[in-house]
């Protein structure tokens, strides 16, 4: 069996499989032979490769197991359900959480830069505070830096480091990083100095002549008392890279690029435990201004700072909800409550969907079986039915269709056997039409005959009387069908009978309409009927008598002019002793007889517009030059483009007869 199966497998693969799996076997060669320390060529191509024969794979297996998956209307129906109702939910869930730890993480931050901020704004309000004093006061002659024990700010700056340890001033500065400030701007400065391999905040003020620079160092102990909320934090300085740098340790910020310099991370404070399962750890980061001053010109020039902190959500939400108090606990519990409910009312939608396909499912995998019963013959299987709903009602149809089905089987045999049996009445009554159209000097003859149906009710002959005189018969039985077919055939059976009784010169065209009438007169029904049109012509005198007994008028076209041949009587098969006269026209040569049944000037267009006698005409008069058979194609192609449509209303029959012309040889249709 296990070959069986592989069998078909490799008989599924395509060429591009084959390559493919060659990759990945290769890819296994290589992997295994640098494992054992060797260095086989192309290594990267070959691994580039891989990855595209990989996923090249995954597709190819994915549409196999996709196919097998999705057959079934259950697993169509569930993956429907889920991707129309979990994954979006699932998604949204993701995406909130991704949004709230964006969220935390930034207002982490942004309380974190805030309280640097106020340390910076404090140490610059010390520096002018003690630029105030010393615009008034006495200042030593040199400049002094860190605790001042003479002149009159002794006390105002001891009171100040009280406040702040490690606070140091300058009161002789240069005035360096007022330069700093945007032009327009003088009065106060203060941020984030990198200077000595060590990060100041430093502030610079000036009152008067007095510049004074007070700064304090950016230590552990100090970043031990910012920010308690926060867990452990860490801030990291960077300097411009330089290119003996090792790639790996330069990074890009905007158009810079910088590497890190120093570490300054709190030692004393840990990550709080988590008070309840949604207490989650928050990792943050945020990026501070700061000036980087350069050890041999004292120049600055701006490099970032990065400062690291994990948090717990707990801790973000006590200052967030601050306003609040104890009640920041309510609102983020019924939060939770709210979202347990949303979570447990989508798990309820979920089963509920899985129970509904199931029951869907079901009742089609019921009547796919039926169904492969009915495929097989036995149409005595019936489904199920334990519901009143719709699938109830589906499997009740498919019982009552499975209970006709003999039925309608018996109907198409019916059918089946009317179809053999038209098809043979069609052989039959081809054989009644002429099979060789005759020859004669003098005559071209052309002739086609289109069934509505697999039998027509049209019939056309040609009988030679005599070396130069041709019978031409058109008739078109009252009906459709086989009906009209049989008669048809009585029709071509008188006809022929009392034409080749009577071959002489004295055959009169109404004399043989009148035997006609009175032969469908005796023999058929009183409903039944036909339009008749028969004439003879005469080569040698060229006299064509003719009789039309109720037909459309046949046209006989002599250059431009066109005769229409209405004289006769009635149609045939109604009156016993009606009257039939006789026209005589003596032609020129080159003159065309077109003789057609009503099927060729009734078939209508999108607008309910007949195609007419008059259009017939003109078509009839642009292929007068034309051969008898491409005059026939012509008329019938002219009115089948009328219509737009290949479905017939009747039958179609059109005769051409070139008068005068040479014979050629041709064949009915």
């Amino acid at each position: 069996m296990f070959s069986r199966y592989l069998r078909e497998f490799t008989r599924r693969l395509t060429p591009i499989d084959w390559c493919s799996l060659c990759l990945v076997f290769l890819y296994v060669a290589y992997w295994v032979a640098e494992d054992l320390g060797h260095q086989p060529p192309l290594s990267r191509l070959v691994s580039f490769l891989f990855f595209l024969a990989i996923g090249y794979l995954l597709i190819r297996v994915g549409s196999a197991l996709r196919g097998r998956i999705l057959w079934s209307l259950r697993n169509r129906l569930i993956i429907a359900y889920i991707f129309i109702a979990v994954v979006p939910v699932v998604m949204l869930l993701i995406l909130g959480v991704l949004s709230a730890r964006i969220l935390y993480s930034q207002l982490g931050g942004y309380l974190f830069v805030e309280e640097v901020q106020s340390k910076i704004e404090q140490v610059a309000d010390m520096a002018d505070n003690v630029a105030s004093a010393a615009a008034m006061a006495p200042v030593p002659a040199k400049p002094a830096r860190g605790p001042i024990a003479t002149g009159g700010l002794e006390s105002e700056i001891s009171s100040l480091q009280e406040r702040l340890p490690q606070l140091e001033f300058d009161l002789h500065s240069d005035g360096r990083l007022l330069k700093q400030l945007p032009s327009g701007r003088a009065g106060r400065f203060a941020g984030l100095v990198q200077s000595g391999d060590e990060l100041w905040i430093e502030a610079e003020a000036r009152h008067g002549q007095a510049t004074v620079m007070a700064r304090v160092p950016v230590t552990p102990p100090m970043l031990e008392s910012l920010a308690t909320f926060l867990g452990p934090i860490q801030i990291v300085t960077t300097e411009p890279a330089s290119p003996s740098d090792p790639p790996e340790s330069v990074f890009r910020i905007g158009e810079g690029q910088y590497r890190s310099s120093q570490r300054i991370a709190t030692r004393q404070r840990t990550l709080a435990p988590s008070t309840a399962w949604w207490d989650f750890q928050i990792d943050g980061v945020s990026k501070l201004s700061s000036l980087l001053e350069s050890p041999a010109t004292h120049e600055y020039q701006e490099s970032p700072v990065f400062a690291f902190y994990i948090a717990r959500l707990s801790g973000l939400n006590g200052r967030l909800f601050t306003s609040l108090g104890d009640l920041s606990s309510v609102y983020i519990e019924l939060f939770l409550i709210l979202g347990l409910v949303f979570l447990v009312l989508e798990a309820g939608a979920l089963v509920t969907g899985i129970v509904l396909t199931r029951t869907i499912t079901r009742s089609v995998g019921d009547l796919y079986q039926a169904t492969e019963f009915v495929r097989k013959g036995d149409f005595s299987h019936r489904v199920r039915v334990e519901r009143s709903d719709q699938l109830g009602a589906l499997g009740e149809s498919f019982n009552a269709m499975s209970g006709s089905m003999d039925s309608l089987i018996e109907e198409q045999r019916i059918r089946q056997r009317l179809e053999n049996e038209v098809s043979i009445a069609h052989e039959v009554q081809s054989m009644l039409f002429p099979q060789k159209i005759p020859l004669m000097p003098g005559i071209q003859l052309g002739a086609f005959c289109k069934p509505a149906r697999g039998v027509s009710g049209d019939y056309y002959d040609f009988l030679q009387l005599s070396p130069t005189r041709m019978a031409i018969a058109l008739a078109d039985i009252s009906g459709k069908g086989i009906s009209a077919a049989l008669l048809m055939a009585s029709v071509q059976a008188a006809l022929r009978s009392q034409l080749l009784l009577e071959r002489n010169a004295s055959t009169s065209a109404a004399d043989v309409v009148s035997r006609i009438n009175r032969h469908l007169f005796l023999n058929t029904a009183d409903d039944r009927f036909a339009t008749f049109f028969f004439a003879i012509y005469d080569s040698a005198q060229r006299i064509l008598q003719y009789t039309n007994a109720g037909h459309v008028a046949p046209m006989c076209i002599e250059g431009s002019k066109v005769t229409r041949l209405e004289k006769g009587g009635t149609i045939v098969g109604v009156f016993e002793d009606a009257v039939y006269e006789e026209g005589v026209l003596e032609l020129q040569s080159g003159a065309t007889l077109v003789v057609y049944s009503d099927g060729l000037i009734e078939p209508e267009n999108v607008y309910g517009e007949e195609f007419g006698m008059d259009r017939l005409q003109e078509v009839a008069l642009r292929s007068r030059n034309a051969s008898a058979d491409a005059m026939v194609a012509s008329l019938l192609l002219a009115a089948e483009e009328w219509a737009g449509t290949a479905e017939q209303a009747d039958d179609m029959t059109v005769i051409v007869a070139r008068l005068g012309a040479a014979a050629k040889a041709s064949s009915a249709i």
